[in-house]
């Protein structure tokens, strides 16, 4: 099946402007539903909301489950300051510096929002003699709001309040070299890939060997969002998730990440080495990695207690949890393997 790359990105596009930091996630899933549903395609909704896409195979008794992520990282207000800033609190596994000069918006209660800008607090060099080496840590850094407030009462005046949730913006670009940087290609790359494959095999008419579910999660980042909604009869169950690139690592920008070992232990060596036999029958280029700091929806269903077998694939992300860049070459490879996934045997 060929590769709709020009779609494919669009929806990546489309997908990562949509704020949709852990816990704050309605309006990326309502993005996913209105696609099943233009598409046709038969879904459940979760009760911590999460989706569930299901294409019907020839053999109900053994199912498959593929899962992507749309939450992604983000801050909530911890402490309106009173300096007029505002502190925060992480959402997800992310350094402080690596959102220093972030434009982000926060969004209040009332569904209205306000923009700003993460600083450290002794930003200027012509006046703190510490700017550039102070650490950047959850007391040093602020959020600067693009509005004139000097007290915390100002910023109690602007609605704003201790909980409001914030998402960093994506500045998403495609250069001429194919490259695509962004935020949140964790993991909104795997879930525009996803979406495209559920696409294709339903306009395509394609017949699955085996019934197969696609779980897109919402609350990956914060370690139990495959942990339910696996229906009883699914045997395999992959988590489609970024490679994670770095020195020591094989994954790059350019294949498709099968990892075998992750923080949680290894991976279904069976499955895995299935990946590896349909890359090489199908001559796509992939890359086996271990992720030492790495967990993903597969591991929480196995946490979980699930009897299941679980796998992990993925394009290669280079930066993860900072200004991350992908190929699409990556998607490309990424997207082949999956096809040749869904439509094979299980694993022996």
């Amino acid at each position: 099946m060929k590769f709709k790359k020009e779609k494919a990105i669009e929806l990546l596009e489309q997908l990562v402007h949509i704020p949709s930091p852990s816990g704050y996630t309605e309006q990326a899933m309502a993005f996913v539903q209105q696609f099943l549903e233009t598409n046709k395609i038969t879904y459940t909704k979760l009760r911590k909301g999460a989706i569930v896409a299901t294409i019907a195979g020839e053999s109900d008794q053994k199912q498959r489950m593929l899962t992507a992520h749309l939450d992604t990282l983000g801050a909530i207000v911890k402490e309106l300051k009173s300096n007029g800033r505002l502190k925060i609190d992480l959402i997800g596994g992310f350094a402080y510096q690596s959102i220093e000069g972030e434009y982000v918006t926060i969004h209040k209660s009332d569904g209205e929002t306000v923009t700003g800008t993460v600083v450290v607090h002794q930003s200027s060099v012509h006046v703190y003699k510490e700017a550039r080496t102070i650490e950047r840590n959850q007391q040093t850094m602020e959020v600067r709001l693009d509005e004139q407030v000097h007290t915390a009462d100002d910023l109690r005046q602007l609605g704003l309040d201790v909980g409001d949730m914030i998402s960093f913006s994506p500045r998403f670009e495609r250069t001429s070299a194919g490259f695509i940087k962004s935020r949140h290609l964790d993991d909104k790359a795997s879930v525009s890939l996803l979406l495209t494959l559920l696409k294709e095999v339903k306009e395509g008419q394609v017949t699955l060997p085996y019934t197969t579910h696609f779980l897109f999660s919402n609350n990956e980042e914060i370690g139990y969002g495959g942990n339910a909604g696996i229906p009883d009869n699914v045997v395999e169950y992959v988590a489609v998730d970024m490679g994670a690139i770095g020195d020591g690592q094989q994954s790059d920008e350019y294949t498709a990440s099968i990892c075998v070992k992750d923080s949680s232990g290894p991976y279904h060596y069976g499955l895995r080495n299935h990946f590896v036999q349909l890359c090489q029958l199908n001559q796509i280029p992939y890359k086996l990695d271990i992720y030492p700091y790495y967990g993903s929806d597969a591991s929480a269903a196995i946490r979980s207690g699930h009897d299941i077998v679980h796998g992990l694939i993925g394009p290669g992300i280079e930066g993860s949890h900072s200004m991350e860049r992908t190929h699409e070459r990556s998607l490309e490879a990424t997207y082949h393997l999956l096809h040749a996934y869904v439509t094979s045997n299980m694993h022996k």
